[in-house]
């Protein structure tokens, strides 16, 4: 088998493999419905994502030393804070939280 083939069928199987991996869980859930735990358990997942992603740019690596505070996210966060207390809705935490990032960046 030629080099080409070979990364050609192994690119074909990883796109099969993602994609059965996204559609498998729907095609079951239609067929079974899980616990109520679960589904609790589950509703948290948005907001843990959304902590990490938060986390991960708020703070700069440095080496050797402690991490260092990112200002521009941090004074961003603040609005963006205030909308999610107040809305509840992920579309608009994420619209106030890029708009006000664009507007301390036209700033400073």
């Amino acid at each position: 088998m030629s080099s080409f083939n070979y990364v050609l069928f192994t690119i074909i199987g990883c796109g099969f493999a993602m994609w059965l991996s996204k559609v498998l869980p729907f095609i079951l859930l239609k067929k079974f419905s899980l616990p109520a735990i679960v589904i609790k358990y589950l509703s948290f997942v948005p907001i843990v994502i959304m902590s990490a992603l938060w986390f991960s740019q708020l703070f700069t690596q440095h080496l050797g030393r402690l991490p260092g505070i990112n200002y521009e996210n941090l004074l961003a966060s603040l609005p963006t804070l205030i909308s999610t207390i107040i809305s509840k809705n992920l579309l608009i935490t994420v619209i106030v939280g890029i708009i006000s990032l664009a507007l301390i960046r036209m700033v400073i």
